[in-house]
């Protein structure tokens, strides 16, 4: 049984990530484990930022985005020989457990510490791009979601007004798990995902927005990922093609800050809970990650899935084809 644990966050912060901390902290207490926070990420193990951290360490943060133990990225912790730099200060502080909060590269990189060390360790998935494989859903995507969505409301507004097409663009440079979402919910006539980009036929959609038209519609809504292409070119294509103003608005990093939403929340507790728990039985060279699988969840074997990549759900892309006529 681990008796000393660090906890770290890693990758882009994600709303949601603070009460993961918050239950990993009370939960370790709790069962009589030491803990210590991991300032920076993998960035901050290289540079020996760990902190012990105490129940008042935690306190008033569960409604705060962001993460108070910050997130740097480390394009260090790639070199092995540097890495071991990292292993020395775990070795100093007495870790025997290790608890990562990150997305799909945090993943790996937890998973290649515990091959390396034999140190046991616990992934918990927290992303607002949900592309981490074997969790139907990761922490801060619900909030990155209703973020962006309050936006689209409020962009449909202004479209009707002024009887214009807009292009959303929202994050997601190699997945469109967050565009899909905001899309199908946000009543978007177009969706423009990294997976098909194909889809981004010019003729194609100004033919699609020009049947609207002539029925009547004033506005319309594209959602892209930014990893389509250049949405400004498109704006500028789209407009020539249907004669209609089209403009763009680039959501960017609103939408890994605010308030996190009560999901995100809890998903945040439960999986820092059962991080906790799943890393008190775990004995040395042992990783594994939590899960929301179906509704209820899921510690799994972390190399069960860090090589898989999470697939798109075709029907819901199909399905907004529908929605959008």
């Amino acid at each position: 049984m681990a008796k000393r644990i660090a906890v770290m966050t890693t990758g882009g912060d994600a709303c949601g990530m603070n009460s993961a901390i918050r239950s990993v902290v009370r939960t370790a207490i709790s069962q009589g484990i030491d803990v210590y926070g991991v300032e920076e990420g993998l960035h901050g193990l290289l540079n020996n930022r760990l902190i012990p951290m105490d129940l008042s360490s935690v306190g008033g943060i569960i409604n705060r985005g962001g993460t108070i133990l910050k997130t740097v990225r480390s394009k260090d912790f790639h070199d092995k020989s540097i890495r071991s730099t990292a292993y020395l200060n775990l070795e100093a502080a007495k870790i025997d457990g290790i608890v990562s909060i990150g997305g799909d590269g945090s993943r790996k990189g937890m998973y290649t510490i515990t091959k390396e060390t034999g140190i046991p360790s616990v992934f918990v998935p927290a992303s607002i791009d949900n592309d981490v494989s074997g969790t139907d859903i990761t922490i801060g995507f619900d909030t990155a979601v209703n973020v962006a969505l309050d936006a689209v409301d409020k962009i449909r507004d202004t479209a009707a007004s002024h009887e214009r097409i807009f292009i959303v663009e929202v994050m997601g440079r190699e997945h469109g798990f967050l565009a899909l979402e905001v899309g199908l919910t946000g009543g978007a006539e177009i969706i423009l995902i990294p997976e098909l980009k194909e889809e981004m036929n010019v003729e194609k959609m100004a033919n699609l927005l020009n049947s609207g038209i002539k029925r009547g519609k004033k506005s319309s809504i594209i959602v892209m990922a930014e990893g389509v292409g250049p949405s400004a070119d498109l704006a500028d294509k789209i407009e020539k093609a249907t004669g209609m103003e089209t403009r763009l608005t680039v959501l960017g990093y609103i939408q890994r800050g605010g308030t996190p939403t009560a999901y995100s929340r809890k998903l945040g507790l439960v999986f820092g809970y059962e991080a906790v728990m799943a890393l008190k039985g775990l004995k040395r060279g042992e990783s594994r990650m939590t899960a929301i699988s179906s509704g209820s969840v899921k510690i799994h074997d972390t190399k069960d899935f860090v090589n898989r990549q999470k697939k798109i759900d075709m029907k819901l892309y199909k399905m907004n084809s529908v929605f959008s006529l």
